[in-house]
């Protein structure tokens, strides 16, 4: 089975940070068939853009992360695209007005939902909307 990838945890990967170590020993003792969508990865750019606008990290180094996400997406993922049944599906879980979640964390789980993944992410918040529509979590 794959494990759906969040933005959280793809940032931890390639980005040195407070849960690198984690996401680390979560690949190392799972070693999950990683899926990333391609709103997952506009997430992940998005997060190195912005270090790089903070001045966290140079343009040099954004860009050598962007290329090695790249290569490691095209070499270990499967890679799977925001359908229109995704933003309906995302509608129906922001409605419910029940769930802590914002737009993209809906959409990411309405992805792995629509796939049959288990969510692998380090959003606490997301993870609370995950159990309550009875999406799997992976042990990330």
């Amino acid at each position: 089975m794959g494990v759906y990838f969040d933005a959280s945890l793809i940032v931890s990967l390639f980005v040195e940070d407070a849960l690198t170590g984690r996401a680390d020993a979560y690949i190392a003792t799972h070693r999950p068939t990683a899926a990333i969508s391609d709103l997952a990865a506009a997430e992940f750019a998005s997060s190195v853009s912005r270090s790089v606008r903070m001045k966290s990290m140079t343009r040099v180094q954004g860009q050598a992360i962007l290329m090695e996400f790249d290569a490691w997406r095209a070499r270990e993922a499967t890679s799977c695209f925001v359908d229109t049944a995704d933003v309906t599906t995302a509608d129906v879980l922001l409605r419910r007005l029940d769930l802590p979640l914002r737009t993209p964390d809906a959409l990411n789980i309405a992805i792995a939902e629509r796939h049959g993944f288990e969510l692998a992410t380090f959003d606490e918040q997301m993870k609370v909307a995950a159990r309550l529509v009875g999406l799997r979590l992976a042990p990330a």
